[in-house]
């Protein structure tokens, strides 16, 4: 999906898969990628164990080459369709970040139930009210677009290693006075497990 949504709007792109030795067969099924995409399309990086999201970003970060960067769930709840709109939006108003959103207009979840979009909304309001994200409607959410220099300014700053992550970089983005845009995107419970 994903080679097909940027061959289709003509952009160019690598994939930076990092595993932390997970069960589910990620590094098998990116290996076979790998040799299925033989023009060095598809990087992976193997670590022994469960070593924290943070430090997952921070791994890629330092394998990729491009200007810009998608961190997006390898299972693709979130999907590649969005990518488009994404780049489009943060070339428009020039952001420094532009986030798949949950929560605005067009945006959802699909395969949750009930429980867990209360324990979602409920974590993301609270969040939003007791950190100040300014604008930012998803801070739970990890599907987004950066700027490269952003990501260089602001990962050596981080402290979070799990999911507080998400949050945390937003905040100092905030703080170190970047933009924020959102596209709204539609979270599907994983696909593939």
């Amino acid at each position: 999906m994903l080679h097909k949504t940027f061959t289709k709007n003509a952009l160019t792109f690598e994939v930076v898969i990092v595993d932390d030795s997970s069960p589910d067969g990620t590094l098998e099924i990116a290996q076979k990628l790998q040799k299925a995409y033989t023009n060095n399309l598809v990087k992976i990086i193997s670590r022994p164990g469960k070593l924290g999201l943070g430090t997952a970003y921070v791994a890629g970060l330092t394998e990729c080459t491009g200007d810009r960067v998608i961190l997006m769930d390898a299972d693709l709840s979130h999907h590649p369709k969005f990518i488009p709109q994404m780049i489009l939006k943060m070339n428009a108003g020039d952001f420094d970040i532009v986030s798949g959103t949950r929560y605005r207009k067009g945006g959802g979840v699909a395969g949750w139930d009930l429980k867990r979009k209360i324990t979602s909304r409920g974590a993301n309001f609270l969040a939003t009210f007791l950190l100040d994200a300014g604008n930012a409607s998803d801070l739970t959410g990890s599907f987004r677009l950066y700027k490269r220099q952003v990501l260089e300014q602001i990962l050596p700053q981080i402290r979070s290693k799990g999911y507080a992550f998400q949050m945390e970089i937003l905040i100092l983005a905030k703080k170190a006075k970047m933009t924020l845009g959102e596209v709204p995107i539609t979270f599907v419970d994983r696909i593939y497990v």
